[in-house]
Order: C-alpha cells, then sequence, then structure tokens
C-alpha cells in the first residue's frame, strides 16, 4: 500500500530496531508532521491470552484521567423518569419503542454509544443484528446497562473508553489527541495499561503483556518496552 509524504517522514525518524520509552514514543509522535486534523493516539497492546477461551477475555472500560478528546454522542434506551434523567444528564437521543422503530427501518445509526436501563433490554436485545457487528450492544460488564442512566451518560461523555481483546489477542483503543501535551497522553495511555494489568484473566499464563505499540491516527506505530511501562504502571 502507498505510503504518504507525511508517514514517510514519519518514519524517518524512527529506528525500527529498538523499542522505546513511553515518555520517548510521546515525544517523537508528537514532532510529527502535523495533519489537517487533530489525530488520535492509539495504543495496542499484544497479550499473551487466548480470547477462543472464554476464561481468557479480556474486555472492560474505563475514564481516562484528561478524557479522549472526542464528541461522543449517546442513545439511551428508556421510559419514565429514568428518561428524564438521560436527558438532564446530557444524552444526545433517548427514546425507546421509536428509535427501535427508526433503527430498524430507517438505517439510522447517527451515535456512538448505546446505554439502556435493564427493563429495555427485551427491546434493544431484538436490534441484537445491527448493533451487535457495530460494537454499540448495550452490556453490564461495561457499565452501558444500568439503572443509573445519569452516571453513564456522565461518565461517556467525559471520556469512557471500551477495551476488548481481539481474536487475535491485540486489544486496540484510542486513548488521547495528538493536540493533548504530553504529560496527558502519557497518563491517559498509563490509565488503559494499568487498567487491562488488572484484567489479567488468572488462567493466562506465561508473558502477560508480550509487545505495546503507540502510534497516531495516520503515523506509523512506535514500539514501547513492555517491561519499563508495566513498572511504572505498577508504581
Amino acid at each position: 500500500m502507498a505510503r504518504s509524504k507525511r508517514y514517510q517522514a514519519s518514519l524517518k525518524t524512527l529506528d525500527r530496531e529498538r523499542t522505546y520509552t513511553l515518555d520517548e514514543a510521546v515525544a517523537i509522535l508528537k514532532d510529527w508532521p502535523a495533519c489537517k486534523f487533530d489525530q488520535s493516539v492509539d495504543l495496542a497492546l499484544n497479550l499473551g491470552v487466548d480470547p477462543k477461551h472464554a476464561d481468557q477475555m479480556v474486555r472492560g472500560a474505563l475514564v481516562l484521567p484528561h478524557g479522549t478528546g472526542k464528541t461522543v454522542r449517546i442513545l439511551v434506551f428508556a421510559k419514565g423518569e429514568k428518561e428524564r434523567e438521560a436527558r438532564d444528564a446530557g444524552a444526545d437521543y433517548v427514546g425507546a419503542e421509536d428509535i427501535a422503530k427508526k433503527i430498524t427501518e430507517e438505517s439510522w445509526l447517527e451515535f456512538d454509544r448505546v446505554i439502556a436501563t435493564p427493563d429495555m433490554m427485551g427491546l434493544v436485545g431484538r436490534l441484537g443484528r445491527v448493533l451487535g457487528p457495530r460494537g454499540l450492544m448495550p452490556n453490564p460488564k461495561l457499565g452501558t446497562v444500568t439503572p443509573d442512566v445519569a452516571r453513564a451518560v456522565s461518565e461517556n461523555k467525559s471520556g469512557k473508553v471500551e477495551y476488548k481483546v481481539d481474536k487475535n489477542g491485540i486489544l486496540h483503543a484510542s486513548v488521547a489527541k495528538v493536540s493533548f501535551d504530553a504529560q496527558k497522553i502519557r497518563e491517559n495511555a498509563l490509565a488503559l495499561i494499568e487498567a487491562v494489568l488488572r484484567a489479567k484473566p488468572a488462567s493466562a499464563k506465561g508473558v502477560y503483556m508480550k509487545k505495546i505499540s503507540i502510534s497516531s491516527t495516520m503515523g506509523p506505530g512506535l514500539r514501547i518496552d513492555p517491561a519499563s511501562v508495566q513498572t511504572t504502571a505498577a508504581a
């Protein structure tokens, strides 16, 4: 695949034979040629787990210390008092059967996160074929099926990210914007790494965090020394 001149220029600043500390990697990333948009900063963690086994699935959510820098459009399935609480908390869309009908009949998907009260899951479950493949299905483990919709909306608006290891044992997540200062990028990245370390399955054997890389949306990946980051995260 042909790479842009900007990508090629960024690549020339790297030593592909070495791993960097997180601080070094963030400094290099922020020094790369700017784009016309504010790029995301993404982490990729290669974990020593086999997701084909249910007891080795690594999945969760956390609120990043400095948010993600993204505007998140939130849809809440709720009725009555919970509908009012969701609207007051800043949900972009709130409803029940009317919203479900719009999704199924109009293929409407103008939202980034779905939250539902437990009593709404019978209705939401019927949307599984649409929401599931897009990673939008509410899940109690991620705090998106909850009676406390106001808190869920607030957390998601303020920078809550979900993470899940894929079938190859790799976990991807956006943790910041390139425009963030280096310290905020570092703290957000460490927060995710700490969360993933805490989520280590008891059945996982051998090296858990095998590789870490950080990149911008349009830039190459910088390899980070897992040992140094884990020491910092555990401190």
